[in-house]
């Protein structure tokens, strides 16, 4: 697990890859995205922008938050502050995605000298680097009562 005291500006950080299967997009989206371009294929080849399915953007946002708990373990959990978020262009069924996170500012609290927050970027990824979802997010991290870290 990392604390504040762990972490510097310029730190990167890249997850597994994770396979988006025509069964997961459709049950996302039949749940809670029910679009026809993500779930209709023989409808979809007419479709305006999409002449298959693809993934919703928040399928996409979903595997990103899981592939961030996985190679981002922060101490006490990933708490938001902030987001901005934008999606570059959809998954498509058997894309391998992982995400790549750069650290770019780490400010500690003015008010509370036990924690600070991390701003990242965190890009997602498919198997040719095209980059389908980008996101900066602002994050409390908390430093370690234990000295964790410390030099």
């Amino acid at each position: 697990m990392l604390y504040l005291e762990d972490l510097k500006v310029g730190d990167q950080f890249k997850s597994r890859e994770y396979e988006m299967t025509l069964a997961e997009v459709e049950e996302f989206a039949h749940k809670y995205d029910p679009q026809v371009f993500h779930i209709d294929a023989e409808a979809t080849q007419t479709h305006p922008v999409f002449k298959k399915i693809v993934a919703s953007a928040w399928h996409t946002s979903a595997v990103t938050m899981r592939l961030l708990t996985e190679c981002f373990p922060i101490a006490n959990g990933l708490i938001a502050t902030e987001s901005s978020l934008r999606w570059t262009r959809p998954a498509n069924v058997g894309d391998r995605i992982h995400i790549e996170i750069e650290i770019v500012a780490i400010t500690p609290s003015i008010t509370k000298s036990d924690r600070g927050i991390v701003t990242y970027v965190s890009q997602a990824r498919n198997q040719d680097g095209d980059v389908l979802l980008l996101a900066t997010n602002k994050i409390l991290v908390m430093k370690s009562n234990l000295g964790h870290g410390q030099s």
